[in-house]
């Protein structure tokens, strides 16, 4: 095999110095040609003379030698082999540190670049701002904040971590060879003996994860070969570091080190583990806590502090390893003795303060934003890792605003389930539209879950086996918890579970200026730990009344050309529609089932919200013009031009309704929620500024005549009155109670599965659902599961919070504009119209005053104290 090598060899040669010989002959020529024949010849006579000097020096070179070095000599020989392997070593370990650097053939993977070692990426969280500042959570892969500035460490840390890491961390250049004899033991016994790793090298391995990296143009072909790998990442490291000391100084490298170890309890680098362990930050250490730290290096669980809490001094080998540290700065001349000897003896003191990616408000829309700013990116042609890069996000929520709805919905929410539970007591609350229960919803529901095809998987031929482990095997868990504030631990089993919790009802609330289109609240659900599911933007489901609006917009905006005092006729209405290709008759009711059968102004119809005139305005303005305006106002979700499209039938979003209701406060300008203001990358370089997005999509006049209609609902004994019952608390302004500061819109849908309220106010708009996840799951009355019932506390809770807000005191509500008729052409003061409505429809002489005000009657406004809103 060794001849048939060589004998390559050879040939390889002797083509090499063949094909140089053509080369050159073909070469001097066109050189001959290019230069001229006089430069030709100067520039020949120059390499003759180089030739020369050169042979004649080593003739010189070869004289000197042979009279100073006796051949015969019996040393000759051993000391002329050992120049030869001393060169040949050499020449091999630049070979090979060739090798390393280039990565030729992709024999040893990438080694970092100059921009990657003068620019190193750290992966830090990124941060999420609110528009007031205040941080409101972070996205994070390794939970990292860096610290910039070596002034921010504790004298003590930096001690503590040469001491113990790297005694000659000052002497070395990168490499420290005195400990390369403790390296060459750990490779030969093919341990990781440790000690010759110097803090250059940990930076190198830590920064540029030179040993787990797996691909194979990081990892190279020699990097599969065991022990062989060691050597290559090794070596790499080596490289590196030496690298790394040219560029950085040594506080720098003090620095980039701390920043990048792993801590432990989800903690990266110095900042977060001083947080984290001892709530403060990396100045403020003192020397027991930096010995702590800089020893949970050596193993993150074995040296844990949390992992001993509690546990006697001689169990705690966190309290051991600290002390092993400060033995370390003791011997490195850092401390005394004696003081080692008082310290040694102290017990850990943990302060913890453990983040997790849930602390903080709004995890709801922390996950709306991420996949916001993913499209974006893409969109963009851009690359971000909200979880690596270390950007900084400001939103447009209000931390104060975010933190008061949190907690009216969750207030709300736990008073509604507790009528709830109450409303099915002994029964289950998945029932079919006849009231019965529907036989195996729970086993439909478990067969959906990960753990039952897990199950199924693990047992493909024993279903017995599955069902055991999930109706019988029952174990501790925590839970989201119907009865007290947070969570509870209870024993249940897979299918307890899924049934406790499908007893839930759930809710979903946003907040939105009407003008910059800021969302400036987003509450997806009870608690995101338990329920991921966002019921703003993720879930849709049937509108009810609340799509209402968009049919009077179509009949007042659109070719009718309609008023506020169009008259209409409670009273049956029914269409013949083809449903599956089947002819049928179409009957919308009322809530209460009844007709008045009297005429009213449609103005009065919204107020009361009567389907039978609804529908029959749809059909009038046409249901494809009700489904051009919903789309044009910005609804998004499949829509369908059929009869019973104005009455919410169709499924869309809580943040597409509140988004299309923002025409009606900003005169007939449709604002595109926004959810992010600004991004900037890990240096506070702006990388993006997003502007509101607003266009016309309504008249002027046609707004205010909407907006003045859901005023309505609110102080013409409307649906929505019930909003004015303060019990003790002020949302109306002191001055005029009667002066209209709200409008607003509720719906409920079909066997009041859905609770819909949607609140105005000058500045902002609110919307409100609640419901059961499965559409089976509802209240049986109305009495109870009307969104008025449901969904309008929850509001009005809210925005009692906002008012007794002094730091919110912008977003008061204050009076609408009262409606002028110098801009407002058409009829509005549908007045005379109440006197021919029956009794059950007749406005109380109060809202009549409240209209007149409304309407800027001359009529004095009443005084509070003899009236109350009805």
């Amino acid at each position: 095999m060794l001849q048939r090598i060589r004998a390559i060899v050879q040939q390889l040669k002797s083509l090499f110095w063949t094909g140089l010989e053509r080369l050159t002959a073909f070469l001097l020529p066109l050189l001959a040609r290019v230069l001229g024949e006089k430069k030709y010849s100067w520039l020949v006579g120059q390499v003759a003379m180089t030739q020369f000097f050169l042979r004649t020096k080593w003739r010189m070179v070869e004289a000197y030698y042979e009279a100073h070095v006796d051949r015969n000599s019996p040393y000759y020989r051993p000391i002329v082999t050992m120049w030869k392997v001393a060169g040949k070593v050499v020449m091999y370990v630049l070979i090979y540190l060739f090798v390393i650097e280039t990565n030729i053939f992709w024999l040893t993977g990438e080694m970092p670049g100059v921009d990657e070692l003068q620019n190193p990426k750290l992966s830090q969280a990124s941060e999420i701002y609110s528009a007031d500042g205040v941080l409101l959570g972070k996205y994070f892969a390794e939970n990292r904040t860096p610290i910039r500035d070596y002034k921010l460490l504790s004298p003590y840390l930096v001690q503590a971590l040469v001491a113990t890491e790297d005694a000659r961390f000052y002497e070395h250049t990168g490499i420290d060879f005195q400990a390369w004899a403790g390296v060459a033991v750990g490779l030969v016994k093919g341990g990781d003996r440790g000690g010759g790793s110097t803090i250059s090298q940990q930076l190198a391995k830590n920064l540029f994860k030179t040993r787990t990296k797996k691909s194979f143009t990081k990892t190279g072909l020699f990097g599969y070969i065991p022990g062989l790998s060691k050597l290559i990442y090794k070596s790499k490291e080596w490289v590196t570091a030496i690298k790394l000391e040219r560029f950085y100084t040594k506080d720098e490298i003090i620095l980039w080190y701390l920043n990048t170890v792993d801590y432990g309890n989800n903690a990266y680098g110095i900042k977060v583990a001083s947080k984290t362990y001892f709530n403060t930050s990396p100045d403020s250490l003192n020397i027991q806590e930096a010995a702590i730290l800089v020893g949970l290096q050596k193993a993150t669980t074995t040296y844990n502090p949390k992992r001993y809490e509690g546990k006697p001094l001689e169990q705690n080998r966190a309290w051991k390893r600290r002390n092993v540290v400060l033995a370390q700065m003791v011997k490195a001349g850092y401390i005394k003795k004696n003081a080692y000897d008082s310290l040694a003896k102290m017990p850990i003191e943990l302060h913890s303060n453990e983040e997790s990616p849930y602390d903080g408000t709004g995890n709801y829309f922390k996950v709306a934003i991420a996949k916001y700013l993913n499209e974006w990116a893409k969109a963009n042609d851009m690359e971000i890792d909200l979880y690596r890069d270390g950007l900084k996000i400001y939103t447009t929520i209000d931390s104060r605003m975010q933190i008061h709805a949190e907690q009216a919905v969750e207030s709300g929410m736990r008073s509604i389930q507790k009528t709830f539970d109450n409303h099915w007591t002994g029964q289950n609350p998945w029932v079919d539209e006849h009231g019965k229960e529907i036989p195996g919803f729970i086993d439909t529901v478990a067969k959906r879950t990960e753990y039952y095809k897990a199950l199924v998987h693990k047992f493909p031929k024993n279903p017995d086996s599955v069902l055991h482990y999930m109706k019988n095997v029952k174990r501790k868990m925590w839970v989201y918890s119907r009865s007290t504030l947070g969570e509870e631990q209870m024993t249940m089993s897979a299918y307890d579970s899924i049934q406790y919790y499908k007893h839930f009802l759930q809710s979903g609330m946003m907040t939105l200026d009407p003008y910059t289109g800021h969302i400036k609240a987003w509450v997806g659900g009870l608690d995101f730990k338990y329920f991921k599911y966002d019921h703003v933007k993720q879930s849709k489901r049937q509108p009810g009344s609340t799509f209402k609006p968009f049919v009077y917009t179509a009949a007042i905006d659109g070719p009718k050309d309609l008023s506020p005092c169009y008259m209409m006729t409670d009273e049956p209405f029914e269409l013949e529609v083809e449903e599956k290709g089947e002819k049928k008759i179409w009957r919308p009711s009322n809530a209460d089932g009844t007709f008045s059968y009297a005429a009213m102004p449609i103005r009065r119809a919204l107020a009361k919200s009567i389907n039978s005139i609804t529908a029959r305005l749809t059909n009038e303005v046409g249901a494809d013009t009700v489904m051009y305006y919903a789309q044009k106002m910005g609804i998004k979700s499949p829509l369908k031009a059929v009869p019973s499209i104005g009455l919410g039938s169709f499924d869309v979003s809580l943040y597409e309704m509140i988004g299309a209701y923002s025409a009606f406060v900003n005169e007939g300008i449709h604002v595109e929620p926004m959810i992010v203001q600004e991004i900037k990358d890990q240096n506070g370089k702006v990388l993006q500024r997003f502007e509101p997005v607003s266009y016309r999509v309504i008249r002027k006049e046609s707004a205010q005549l909407v907006r003045s209609m859901l005023e309505g609902v609110v102080y013409e004994g409307g649906t929505g009155s019930s909003l004015l019952w303060n019990e003790g608390e002020v949302l109306l302004p002191a001055n005029n109670r009667y002066a209209p500061a709200f409008a607003a819109k509720t719906g409920t849908t079909s066997n009041h599965s859905d609770g819909w309220f949607i609140g105005m106010t000058h500045n902002l708009i609110s919307g409100v659902w609640v419901g059961g996840d499965d559409r089976s799951i509802h209240f049986r009355t109305g009495a109870l599961g009307e969104g008025s019932k449901t969904a309008l506390p929850i509001y009005k809770r809210f925005m009692i919070k906002v008012v007794n807000d002094p730091l919110l005191a912008n977003y008061k509500p204050v009076p609408f504009d009262k409606l002028d008729k110098r801009v407002v052409k058409k009829d509005f003061n549908c007045q005379s119209s109440y006197s021919t409505l029956p009794d059950s429809l007749q406005v109380s002489d109060s809202e009549l005053d409240s209209l007149n005000s409304l309407l800027g009657s001359p009529s004095e406004t009443p005084d509070t104290n003899q009236h109350s809103p009805q």
